[in-house]
C-alpha cells in the first residue's frame, strides 16, 4: 500500500490518499493521471489492469485502488 501511495503522490502530489474517497467524483485524478496510474501500478505490481477495470468504484480512494490490484495479483492478470 505504501508504493500505491508514493506513485499516487508522484502523479498528483495535492490529495490526502490516505482518507480521499473522491479521487474520480472530485476531479483529483483526470483522464491522463489515469492513465499514468495504470501504467505505473502494472509496472510496479506485475499486473495487467483490464479496460473493464477502469472505472471509478475502483479509482475513487487508494483503498479501492488498492482492493483492486491485489484482486488482479490474485487472479494473475
Amino acid at each position: 500500500m505504501n508504493e500505491l501511495i508514493e506513485i499516487l503522490e508522484d502523479i498528483q502530489p495535492d490529495a490526502d490518499y490516505e482518507s480521499c474517497t473522491t479521487l474520480i467524483d472530485d476531479h483529483i485524478l483526470g483522464s491522463l493521471q489515469i492513465i499514468s496510474l495504470v501504467a505505473e501500478m502494472e509496472d510496479a505490481f506485475d499486473i495487467t489492469i483490464p479496460t473493464v477495470e477502469i472505472k471509478a468504484e475502483n479509482f475513487n480512494s487508494a483503498q479501492a485502488l488498492w482492493a483492486m490490484i491485489q484482486r488482479l495479483q490474485q487472479e494473475g492478470i
